[in-house]
């Protein structure tokens, strides 16, 4: 018989992929002593048995269900459904990763007619009991009969206006009743059956709905985002509900054990007195901070440091808890590792190796690579002139300008046509996931810091500000006021996450540095490492960057980039245009001098850090104008029926872009294969090379140029031009009467240059693997055209786990540069070798190219140091996998 439910003092902490995070640590908090409201965990096993199943639940869970629901009964001394002592409880989601407000809830199941008159005799207090039913009737009609909480929320909106209450704490226990009647109705009218009032149906019914939960939407999108797997499931929590709504001796709350968008070591958080659970999260009530329940209810506010600090020290990280207060007692409904900031993340690994609760390594495999880029984004000038409209609470750091909109939708449909957006809304839910993904920023006028926007914003990265509550928003008019300022949909505002200030119009902003904890972890992480780390940079100012941000050497500067400029393009032009030797040499002769004065600029920024060079890549046709445009000119031109100088020179350009015009530019006329063709080109270049390389010694810096020949498929390639490129030494030695040292390697992008990768090597220094091309060529992919048409579709069809331009895809190219690696190093053992793709920034490409031996990646300046740390982290877990091993033998 499988078992698929566990009672809370069943488990513990490492039963995550079978409990849930949730689950496990519900488990572990019962199993170590603190005052947990009991109950039990339906595990990920059971999900996945009911997807199997066609989404139905077997008869042998339902069995373990009733049995688990007995014990629980009599844990309790109360019993489901029971008028005179009913047991109420909550159904919650629990994924194996934490997914905030993803998936579904439903609280004070068990409520219907009877229980609720019940519970008021019980309780002696009718407000609550109606409050709570009303409550569930809500929530249940929502996450299992799918009607819409929209009507609900309108229902007890125009009761309050009708009554001239101003909130719900003002409303009788009449009123409740009223509003439960209409809440009735609004079922009744809308799934055409009455709402249940069997205990146990709804609890089966409320159980599929989490279960259903796992596949809705928006925890879709949020497994894409977070690249967490679709097939783990989510374990379901059946636990007994305890109330913060029975007085102002109760209350509820979400706390950290650290500020989890700074890394204080200080707790944060915030409550509400005589609430439920939802209030605070939702952000229906904008919440007090949690240092004012010390004067509200002293000792309960000692009871939780205390708990506080005890589940820090037994997790060993920043944890993120929900508390529940019935009339003066204590209850912890939840724990799990906070999400937090990047800046956060640093500064709490950095300090709790100082506090000696984690070692350097443990503190390094906890920042995710990914977050750093937050940590890299831009902050508001503060020497800049600014209008303040107003402020809110400062939710997660950073700062974004851009146009406001006010739904999800059009969040994502402005940013799909390249706008820059800040969603603006009353709180969010989430169900508007996809719109903050999109969004620059997000705004709400209601909701404290551990609200739905504030939490997912931080896990994202994203700029958010929450309980804004001097904005008075107009989603029907699609405008928001503060005062007699209006601010329309489309307007521009620029905010500030790390402040809650909200200011007019785009303001300027300046570049992000390191702190002194991110610097301290980075060379923790550079002592751990063993993979070098370069940066992919094309002028001097972006190798400055590099250096500063800690790579070790330029692993791919892009000659074709010093071309595109705008002053250089006609010269460029002119080169291509050349009918004789003679003309484009002289075209040469031009460009020479700033291809000479590009390179003394990188390699001086370098000083003796390795500079690899690749030579002229792209098809010549891109350095020309686009030829239908050039044909509507011409044909302008010809209208006028004067012959001219322009229509002659429009008429050659014409035919020279027809001339080179390609039908698959990708797999044509570029590379090396333009080198063997013009070899004056690749001599232009190379003598460049050798001349800044003279200059720059001689001025006291060193050099260690790498020139990299592209797009090599065979060995003969690569022969013609090491001897093309040697003999440019020659002749630039012969003139100046220096020697250079140089390395002459190659890009190998194509599958037939990885499998014979051994001839190739007895005529190259240094491999560096373009994993762009790489993966294009092996998948038979355009990377523009698989992008824009049909490669989403594949990730969410599951052809393909990851995007493979983003995540390098190790069953195929992979498996080319493994090969590579191993046929180059047997026949030249001293051989180099690193990639230079985009690959080389992303932390699962890096922890294989560490796998497969690679010396370096590199990747461009931004993502340096993430590549440091994930290259950290790479050999950190090769490692203990090891150790792991040595341990079995």
């Amino acid at each position: 018989m499988n078992k698929f439910v566990y009672m809370f003092n069943e488990g513990n902490s490492n039963q995550k992929e079978l409990l849930g995070g949730k689950g496990a640590n519900l488990a572990e908090m019962t199993r170590i002593g603190l005052p947990v409201p009991f109950g039990f965990t339906i595990s990920t096993k059971a999900c996945l048995s009911y997807y199997e199943l066609g989404q139905s639940t077997s008869v042998e869970l339902e069995f373990q269900i009733l049995e688990a629901l007995k014990k629980l009964e009599k844990e309790t001394e109360k019993k489901l459904g029971d008028p005179t002592n009913p047991l109420l409880v909550s159904v919650r989601s629990g994924a194996v990763h934490s997914m905030p407000g993803m998936m579904d809830t439903v609280l004070n199941l068990g409520m219907n007619d009877e229980t609720a008159q019940g519970l008021a005799q019980l309780t002696n207090n009718p407000r609550f009991a109606f409050d709570c039913y009303r409550r569930f009737i809500q929530m249940f009609s929502d996450v299992v009969l799918k009607v819409d909480a929209f009507y609900f929320e309108q229902c007890v909106e125009e009761t309050r206006e009708e009554k001239g209450y101003r909130s719900d704490p003002e409303m009788s226990a009449d009123d409740w009743k009223e509003v439960i009647e209409k809440y009735k109705g609004i079922v009744k009218k809308h799934c055409k059956r009455m709402f249940p009032q069997d205990p146990k149906e709804q609890l089966f019914l409320a159980i599929n709905a989490v279960f259903d939960s796992w596949n809705n939407q928006r925890a879709v999108v949020y497994r894409r985002l977070q690249n967490i797997p679709g097939d783990l499931g989510t374990a379901v929590n059946i636990q007994s509900m305890v109330f913060g709504n029975m007085g102002n001796d109760s209350g509820t709350g979400v706390a950290f054990t650290r500020n989890p968008s700074t890394g204080e070591a200080k707790l944060y958080g915030e409550y509400l007195i005589n609430a439920q659970g939802e209030d605070v999260v939702a952000g229906i009530r904008t919440p007090q901070p949690i240092a004012t329940l010390q004067d509200e209810m002293p000792t309960v506010y000692q009871q939780f440091i205390d708990t506080s600090e005890l589940l820090e020290t037994h997790y060993k990280d920043m944890q993120d808890i929900e508390f529940t207060v019935e009339r003066g007692q204590l209850f912890i409904l939840q724990t799990r590792t906070g999400k937090r900031t990047a800046q956060a993340a640093i500064r709490i690994a950095v300090e709790m190796v100082k506090e000696n609760i984690i070692s350097k390594q443990e503190a390094i495999l906890r920042v995710d690579p990914d977050q750093l880029n937050q940590l890299l984004h831009r902050q508001i000038d503060d020497s800049t002139d600014k209008t303040l409209l107003t402020k809110g609470l400062p939710a997660s750091p950073g700062a974004a300008t851009g146009q406001v909109v006010f739904t999800a939708d059009d969040a994502e449909k402005l940013t799909h046509d390249h706008k820059k957006v800040i969603l603006v809304r009353p709180e969010t839910t989430p169900d508007d996931i996809h719109g903050m993904i999109a969004s620059q920023a997000t705004v709400t006028s209601r909701g404290g810091m551990t609200s739905h926007a504030a939490v997912v914003a931080r896990g994202m990265g994203k700029a958010c500000i929450c309980g804004c509550e001097a904005l008075s928003i107009n989603l029907k008019q699609k405008h928001f006021s503060v005062g007699d300022i209006v601010i329309n949909e489309g307007d521009i505002i620029t905010v500030d996450g790390s402040t809650g200030e909200i200011f007019l119009g785009e303001i300027k902003m300046i570049e992000p540095g390191l702190s002194d904890e991110f610097q301290l972890l980075l060379t923790w992480a550079d002592e751990e490492r063993k993979l070098g780390v370069r940066a992919n940079a094309d002028n001097p100012e972006d190798a400055k960057k590099a250096l500063e941000f800690g790579a070790g050497g330029i692993g791919l500067c892009r000659t074709e980039h010093m071309f595109m400029d705008p002053k250089r393009i006609p010269i460029v032009q002119e080169m291509i245009l050349a009918e004789t030797n003679e003309e484009r040499n002289k075209a040469l002769a031009k460009l020479l001098p700033m291809q000479q004065e590009d390179f003394e600029g990188i390699f001086e920024a370098m000083n003796g850090n390795p500079v690899t060079i690749r030579l002229l890549d792209p098809p010549l046709h891109e350095f020309l104008p686009d030829k239908d445009e050039l044909l509507v000119e011409v044909t302008k031109l010809r209208m006028i029926n004067t012959p001219s100088t322009e229509l002659n020179e429009k008429e050659r350009l014409l035919r020279k872009v027809r001339q080179l015009h390609e039908f698959n530019p990708m797999l044509g006329h570029r590379g090396c294969r333009l080198g063997m063709i013009f070899p004056e080109i690749y001599v232009m270049q190379a003598k460049a090379i050798f001349y800044a390389i003279t200059k720059v010694t001689a001025r006291g810096f060193k050099v260690k140029p790498e020139i990299m020949i592209p797009l090599v498929g065979h060995v003969n390639e690569l022969k013609e031009m090491r001897n093309l490129v040697q003999s440019a030494e020659m002749l630039v030695s012969d003139e100046t009467g220096q020697s250079y040292s140089y390395l002459i390697g190659t890009m190998i992008e194509v599958p037939r240059a990885a499998l014979t990768a051994d001839s190739i090597a007895e005529e190259a220094d240094f491999f560096s693997f373009g994993t762009n091309d790489l993966t294009q060529t092996t998948f038979g992919y355009s990377r523009d055209d698989a992008e824009g048409k049909f490669l989403q579709a594949y990730i969410d069809q599951k052809i393909l786990q990851e995007n493979p331009f983003s995540t390098l895809d190790v069953e195929g190219v992979g498996k080319l540069v493994e090969t590579g690696v191993k046929l180059g190093k047997q026949t030249k053992p001293s051989l180099k070798t690193g990639i230079c793709g985009e690959h080389g920034g992303e932390k699962k490409s890096i922890q294989f190219c560490h796998e497969v031996g690679l010396d370096y990646v590199s990747c461009s300046p931004y993502r340096v140091p993430l590549a440091r740390l994930a290259a950290a982290q790479a050999n950190i877990r090769h490692s203990q996998v090891e150790q792991a091993l040595q341990v079995q033998l």
